[in-house]
């Protein structure tokens, strides 16, 4: 019912910037709580940021916590996740995913619509 695509992801130097953004179908979207994960090779995914239906609240990962932003505008059915100093760490795929409630959530599961992924790569 909510299609997402994620876009944005490249090849950063450590230190640079970049920003993903998550295009969604749908007017439901503005409704439902929505976040960012992460998978690097042989590891299993990882929260990294989630937000609100309407914005107002947000949560981070520790390991980005003072560095990432996440954002949305509903009027555009987009969420954003603003990326700085990067480092080697963060290299992974980037997926954005929705949920069909307002509240915050840090699991995987509890999400329900997911992205296809965006490759970020820092280079040391």
């Amino acid at each position: 019912q909510v299609q997402l695509v994620e876009s944005g992801g490249g090849l950063v130097q450590t230190g640079g910037s970049l920003r993903l953004s998550c295009a969604a179908s749908g007017r439901t979207f503005s409704t439902y709580t929505m976040g960012w994960f992460r998978q690097a090779p042989g590891k299993e995914r990882e929260f990294v940021a989630t937000i609100s239906a309407r914005g107002r609240n947000t949560n981070y990962a520790d390991s980005v916590k003072g560095r990432f932003t996440i954002s949305r505008d509903n009027a555009r059915n987009t969420g954003y996740l603003q990326m700085n100093s990067l480092a080697p760490e963060d290299t992974a795929v980037y997926y954005c995913a929705s949920r069909r409630s307002v509240l915050l959530a840090r699991i995987p599961n509890e999400y329900d619509y997911w992205g296809q992924g965006t490759q970020v790569t820092v280079s040391p």
